[in-house]
């Protein structure tokens, strides 16, 4: 199969149009027909070789809806004709210890959809069955992409957290995976802390379901609330200071990180000893929990905040990003 595609050639290079042939589909692949992809800032990561595995020519996008239009002859679960999603991962060996206990993102042997092979900026896109994720009948296409990186990425941690609705949380850095996180944490019933530096997002985050915004620049206001968070999210990429963030946890707090942070981060031990505090991380999710998140994305009508773009202008899309300017994701509308 010819598929018509936008890759990067280089590191840091600008996208351009590629067409490369798709072999068919194994016994337990499925072919989709992309509809939609989102833009997320791995995609970035990926083009700029930031975490050096990039192969090129690199044809982004993980993030991707669309209808499967072949599958092989052992597909389960899934057949012609079904709206799936894909995320960041598109195989896992499903033979595992990982695998066999449902927790197939942790499998060792799991297959990036972007990483040794071609993504979603495409107008096909190839992987397992088991991580084509059927769609909710009433979902929102235009909107679901970022649900299959940034949203799960952001769920998964409220059940490994164990976070009650009952519970105070603080998320910290409302861009394009913590808007998400305060709609989810919201509706999860929690009291919600937004911690921002840009206090002309303070009007929309609000908007989004914080009850209360917080100057993460301002020592006196992390003081204001010292003990008092029982979870924490930090969803930004940057080195802060972490020990100001863990004094706002309460005895038994937990703080979570799913920015990829990509210096050591200086977490003193007496500041999670003494209040029995712990500090962890995540990827995203299993196939089964990101069905789970999806129903509750339809059940409480949460998606995304996005900005569409034609699949063609994908490197004004990009550079969009780049800038800083996204509010709060992208989505790449096929052609």
């Amino acid at each position: 199969m010819k598929v018509n595609a936008y890759a990067a050639h280089g590191p840091k290079a600008e996208l351009t149009p590629y067409t490369y042939d798709l072999e068919e589909p194994n016994p337990e692949e499925v072919i989709i027909k992309v509809a939609y992809c989102g833009i997320c800032h791995s995609d970035l990561s990926m083009i700029n070789n930031d975490w050096g595995m990039s192969q090129y020519p690199l044809v982004p996008g993980h993030e991707i809806v669309g209808e499967i239009v072949a599958k092989g002859s052992a597909v389960k679960n899934v057949t012609l004709g079904d709206n799936v999603g894909l995320g960041w991962f598109s195989a896992s060996c499903m033979s595992c210890q990982q695998c066999m206990d449902g927790s197939h993102h942790l499998c060792a042997q799991n297959e990036a959809t972007i990483v040794g092979r071609h993504g979603g900026f495409a107008d096909y896109v190839k992987g397992h069955w088991s991580w084509a994720i059927p769609l909710p009948k009433d979902i929102d296409l235009s909107k679901a992409g970022p649900l299959l990186c940034g949203g799960i990425t952001v769920f998964n941690p409220i059940i490994l957290a164990g976070v009650r609705p009952t519970d105070t949380v603080g998320v910290i850095g409302i861009g394009g995976l913590g808007h998400m996180a305060l709609k989810f944490l919201k509706h999860w019933g929690c009291e919600v802390i937004a911690f921002s530096s840009n206090p002309d997002k303070e009007k929309q985050i609000l908007e989004m379901g914080a009850h209360k915004v917080i100057n993460s620049k301002s020592p006196e206001e992390l003081g204001g609330i010292k003990g008092k968070l029982n979870f924490i999210l930090n969803t930004t990429n940057v080195s802060l200071d972490w020990n100001s963030y863990l004094g706002t946890l309460a005895p038994k707090g937990r703080f979570h990180t799913v920015g990829a942070v990509l210096e050591p981060m200086a977490i003193p031990a007496f500041s999670i000893i003494g209040g029995e505090k712990s500090v962890g991380g995540s990827p995203l999710g299993s196939p089964a929990l990101t069905k789970t998140m999806l129903d509750f994305c339809v059940r409480h009508n949460i998606y995304p905040t996005v900005e569409e773009f034609p699949m063609e202008e994908v490197a004004k899309a990009i550079a969009h990003l780049e800038r800083g300017k996204a509010r709060f994701r992208i989505v790449l509308k096929a052609d």
